[in-house]
């Protein structure tokens, strides 16, 4: 889970038409099984010890959010197993999947639709020591690369994903199952020994890790301002006039000269060879 990036409550994102689309401010609720209501809509943040684990949540945008028709705000919730059952003992987390729902004008409460069946997000639940982020974005914080995918959260790197956190829960009681195959040892790593310099004192020990020395470890922050979805980028057109390696300059190869240029060039090395031809044969001495 992450939060050291702050979370840009008044970002602004362009829908699909000439409209501007504000951030906006999302509420939740868990839902049990049956999919009755175990708590009021609250837009609450930070790191929570889950007591029934968050596994289905509704999630809505808050009343009298005024927004464009074609404004859409994902939120997703993921779930990770972890080594330890809060935030600062978390260490390495694994990802087990997400489950993502775009939020629009027709997800603004108004009279009479209490009783409506908002959007659900449901995540299975870890077994385990583990961690649950609902956020406001739609990318799959799994450690894969490429478009749609993010860095695990890892506490010890202060590495704070998701980003634009609204909520987390931490909880289980029992370390996570490593899958090792039965029958396989572990080898063991041999020592080097250290050599002792001449004058017989020992070196002192390098630091085991020197980059994230003195670095205090980062809480993640939580909002429940979410921005809105970006609508795809134009096609954009290439500005660039440097030549391309696999195409030399025109120079180089003579090639793609405009004709006019080329034409005038011969022309004139005619018009040169001649001249030089007549003043020779004028200067020639008559024979008598």
């Amino acid at each position: 889970m992450s939060a050291a990036i702050p979370v840009v409550t008044a970002t602004q994102a362009h829908a699909s038409g000439s409209e501007t689309c504000q951030a906006a401010t999302v509420q939740y609720r868990f839902v049990d099984t049956d999919g009755k209501p175990t708590e009021d809509w609250n837009s609450a943040g930070g790191f929570r010890k889950w007591a029934d684990v968050p596994q289905s949540v509704q999630v809505r945008l808050a009343p009298g959010t005024h927004t464009g028709e074609n404004c859409t705000y994902p939120v997703s919730l993921a779930a990770y197993t972890t080594e330890g059952s809060d935030w600062t003992t978390s260490g390495t987390q694994s990802y087990i999947t997400s489950s993502t729902v775009y939020l629009g004008t027709a997800d603004i409460p108004k009279d009479g639709s209490e009783d409506r069946n908002w959007q659900k997000l449901t995540v299975p639940t870890p077994d385990c020591y583990g961690q649950i982020d609902l956020y406001g974005d739609d990318v799959k914080y799994d450690g894969q690369t490429g478009e749609g995918h993010g860095p695990l959260p890892y506490q010890p790197g202060n590495i704070v994903t998701p980003y634009h956190l609204i909520a987390a829960w931490n909880g289980g009681d029992s370390p996570c199952k490593t899958s090792e195959t039965p029958g396989t040892p572990t080898p063991t790593p041999t020592p080097t020994p250290t050599p002792t310099p001449s004058g017989g004192t020992t070196p002192p020990a390098t630091p085991t890790s020197p980059a994230t020395a003195g670095t205090p470890p980062v809480t993640p922050s939580t909002t429940p301002e979410v921005p809105a979805k970006s609508s795809p980028p134009a096609s954009a057109t290439p500005t660039t006039s440097s030549p391309s390696p696999s195409s030399p300059p025109l120079a180089e190869t003579g090639a793609g000269a405009p004709l006019g240029l080329i034409t005038g060039g011969a022309a004139l090395t005619l018009g040169i060879g001649a001249a030089v031809l007549y003043a020779a044969r004028t200067r020639r001495p008559r024979r008598h």
